[in-house]
């Protein structure tokens, strides 16, 4: 976890047998998420809303559910084929904040490494939860959940 002083980031990151383009394709595209996320399953009767283009820049995702999923929204904001995607990520419920997660990809190989970084601002909500618990052991483990779910998925293993 890196903290700077304006803002706290968190990284995980994985090795996957498959090309960048194949792991990009999971990324870009909302509707991809439900393969890999480990947010997904929190709900079984999440509500989901897809807006604007199918994948890339503009792409939106909006989601309400349970007290563990939450509410919120996601906009593509970056999408470099196949290298890098960035999303604003806004949560509404249980709590307002707002972080930016971005994914690199470079090839390794026949493979991809896969950087997965989530920056939050440094805030009053932020700096009363961070003397509770840090972001790193609260959204540290969800990346490493949701980076081996993407590695199943597009190594074409059962997640």
């Amino acid at each position: 976890m890196a903290d700077t002083g304006a803002q706290i980031s968190v990284t995980r990151q994985t090795s996957i047998a498959a090309s960048p383009g194949r792991v990009f394709d999971q990324l870009h595209d909302f509707h991809n998420w439900r393969n890999w996320s480990p947010w997904e399953d929190l709900d079984p009767d999440l509500q989901r809303e897809f807006s604007g283009p199918a994948h890339g820049p503009g792409a939106h995702y909006a989601w309400k559910g349970n007290k563990k999923a939450g509410e919120g929204h996601m906009e593509v904001l970056e999408a470099v084929d196949p290298e890098k995607v960035a999303v604003r990520v806004a949560f509404l419920k249980p709590f307002k904040s707002q972080s930016l997660s971005v994914f690199t990809l470079t090839p390794e190989g026949e493979g991809t490494h896969v950087d997965w970084t989530m920056t939050f601002p440094r805030t009053l909500m932020t700096r009363v939860m961070g003397v509770f618990t840090s972001f790193d052991k609260l959204v540290g483990p969800d990346f490493e959940k949701g980076l081996a779910r993407l590695k199943a998925h597009t190594e074409g293993r059962p997640t």
